[in-house]
Order: C-alpha cells, then sequence, then structure tokens
C-alpha cells in the first residue's frame, strides 16, 4: 500500500473528491481527511489518532527496542542466575516479550502527543485552512488515483506519496 497526499481549498472540493474516490473504488477506510480544529469536516472520513499522529511508529520502535533490551537482560539472567535459580530459555523469551510490550506501551505514549512526521510538511497550508487528504491505494493503483485528481480536480495540489504505510493504522 501506498498513502497519497493531497491539499485541497476547501470541504466542498474534499467532499467531490471523496465522492471520486468512492466510484473509482477507493474503500472509504482508506481515505483520511485532515483539516485545521474547528473546520467541519461533516460525513467526511476524519483522520484518526493513528493518521494524526507518530502512534505507530513510534509503537514499532518501543516493542523492538523493548523485545531487544528484554531478550538481553534474560540472556544476563541465564547467564548470572539471581540467587541460585536455573533458568532455562523460556526466561529469555519471558523477558523479550515483557521487554516489547513494556516498550511498546512507554513509545506509544510518547508517539501519541507527537504529531505524524509525514504531516509536518503541510502543517502551515493546514492553518491556513486548507484540507490535507491522505488516500491509501495499492501500488498499482497511485498512477491511476492522481491521474483521477489531475483530470477532475486540477485545484487539489499533489502533495506526494509516502513510499509504505504501517500494516494497520
Amino acid at each position: 500500500m501506498r498513502r497519497l497526499y493531497f491539499l485541497l481549498p476547501d470541504v466542498d472540493c474534499a467532499r467531490e473528491l471523496v465522492e471520486d474516490l468512492l466510484l473509482h473504488r477507493v474503500e472509504e477506510r482508506r481515505i483520511h481527511l485532515l483539516a485545521r480544529r474547528g473546520t467541519p469536516l461533516e460525513d467526511l472520513p476524519e483522520a484518526s489518532v493513528a493518521q494524526r499522529t507518530d502512534l505507530i511508529p513510534a509503537l514499532e520502535r518501543g516493542a523492538a527496542v523493548g523485545g531487544a533490551t528484554g531478550a538481553l537482560a534474560g540472556l544476563v539472567a541465564i547467564t548470572v542466575p539471581p540467587a541460585g535459580l536455573v533458568l532455562g530459555g523460556g526466561a529469555v523469551l519471558t523477558m523479550a516479550a515483557l521487554g516489547a510490550g513494556f516498550g511498546a506501551w512507554a513509545s506509544s505514549m510518547l508517539g501519541i502527543s507527537t504529531p505524524n512526521s509525514q504531516i509536518k510538511q503541510f502543517q502551515d497550508a493546514i492553518e491556513a485552512g486548507k484540507i490535507l487528504m491522505m488516500v491509501d491505494v495499492p501500488k498499482s493503483r497511485v498512477d491511476d488515483i492522481e491521474r483521477l485528481v489531475r483530470q477532475h480536480h486540477p485545484e487539489a495540489e499533489i502533495g506526494g506519496t509516502e513510499p509504505t504505510i504501517p500494516p494497520f493504522p
């Protein structure tokens, strides 16, 4: 999947583009709109916390670092067992799982309070009243969707394509 970014001048233009995308078989759950705070999007698909913040990337990094740290702690516990306890490979797995869980939780708390790093370039335009539309499409449909936007919505600014999107946004 690829994420396409479009800047739209107003809500009416966003509504028209959403309707065109739906007619071209883009699922509504793959369309995300982000507007300045207080802008009524009504029934349009609004961006969730996962799209507005760095929650998913932070969660992934935290789980990886926590899991590695937990595995290392498990290896140390096996090598130098506390109070003469005999520990096996299960200790490494348990410590890795606990570390991954704690790391994911702790880093997600930071990630949810950080704006999405991919949309920082659009922040000034959003604050000026434009609408950011993010559309997740298969790689094979990127050119078709961009062509649709160019032909039917010349007022829309194409903001680029994110090479990959998180597996569960």
